[in-house]
């Protein structure tokens, strides 16, 4: 009965919010707002592969690539025609858009996985800088494939994407990702990841199965980037390779870190600080990327395991701090 309500709520709040936020703020407000919450995904997805695990994954990008393009090519040639025969059916548009997103967007998703799977399978034999050397390889490898595929646009982009996705679908991306990381981190797979992340023979000495293991958290961060490139094509309505330069990789990295590694409520903190802080220093126009980066360069000197190391923020005990009466 909780999990019934609680994701009732969920839903329902999420509803709310899409409804209430084209009243409170502007466009370009909303967009600040939605690129949160898929940097959220990306930032809580990747966590898992190099907070989790310990591992150096920079190909995040290139998962999220293949989930964008994967279920955008769906949409446009796929999706589009769903959409109108169920609308013939007397099926609300609405609902129609909405199915055939949410069918993209696992598709996307399970294309990045699938992708995780076969680079994951074998490099994750490496360590350290060569796993680092060959997923960034992998990320740079998808980028040149898609500028150089016509059917996908090229370098000239790919227009024309439909734009079902919302705040409310980016919200339900965002809640999945981190339920399954928090349900994850709470159990028994999830201590033998930190295991493997703390001593990866100690724990391959203690019987586990270190491979299979870092391969799983791989394709479930994998999976979530999928979906937070569906969701970016479905916002945007346009896709263009240079999205997913190494550069975003990196940009992701800096989220996790920042945040602290292993620490899901941590990517989500820095996740939004990050995707705004840019945003706000706009106004000083060229000095705005100096500030930005040397704002980065100090707290990581100061405050070097992240914002909250590998703790989580407990909303409670900051609750009772703050209301010391209650119970």
């Amino acid at each position: 009965m909780k999990r019934a309500a609680w994701l009732f709520g969920t839903l329902a709040g999420l509803l709310l919010l899409d409804v209430l936020l084209p009243r409170l703020l502007n466009p370009y407000l909303r967009q600040v707002a939605v690129l949160c919450g898929i940097n959220v995904i990306l930032a809580v997805s990747l966590n898992l592969i190099n907070g989790f695990t310990g591992q150096f994954s920079i190909g995040h990008a290139g998962f999220m690539a293949i989930g964008a393009y994967g279920s955008a090519m769906f949409s446009l040639h796929v999706g589009e025609r769903w959409v109108s025969a169920l609308a013939g059916l007397g099926i609300p548009a609405v609902i129609a858009a909405g199915f055939a997103l949410f069918v993209a967007l696992l598709l996307g998703g399970v294309l990045a996985a699938i992708a995780g799977y076969l680079v994951g399978l074998p490099s994750l034999r490496l360590r350290g800088d060569y796993l680092a050397i060959v997923t960034l390889g992998f990320g740079e490898i998808i980028r040149v494939l898609i500028t150089n595929i016509d059917a996908v646009g090229a370098s000239r982009g790919l227009p024309g994407i439909p734009p079902w996705a919302n705040f409310f679908w980016v919200g339900l991306g965002v809640a999945a990702a981190i339920v399954l990381s928090v349900h994850l981190a709470r159990s028994t797979h999830g201590r033998a990841l930190f295991a493997i992340r703390d001593d990866e023979v100690a724990a391959e000495a203690l019987g586990v199965d270190t491979t299979s293991y870092k391969v799983l958290a791989f394709v479930i961060g994998a999976f979530f980037a999928g979906i937070a490139g569906g969701l970016f094509a479905h916002y945007l309505s346009y896709l263009n390779p240079n999205s997913f330069t190494f550069i975003k990789s990196i940009e992701v990295i800096a989220m996790v870190v920042l945040g602290g590694m292993g620490s899901i409520t941590g990517s989500v903190i820095a996740a939004i600080l990050l995707t705004i802080l840019p945003e706000v220093l706009r106004p000083v126009k060229d000095l705005r990327m100096i500030i930005y980066s040397l704002m980065l360069v100090i707290l990581m000197i100061t405050r070097p395991q992240g914002l909250l190391g590998d703790r989580e923020l407990n909303l409670r005990r900051l609750w009772r701090r703050a209301a010391p009466g209650t119970p």
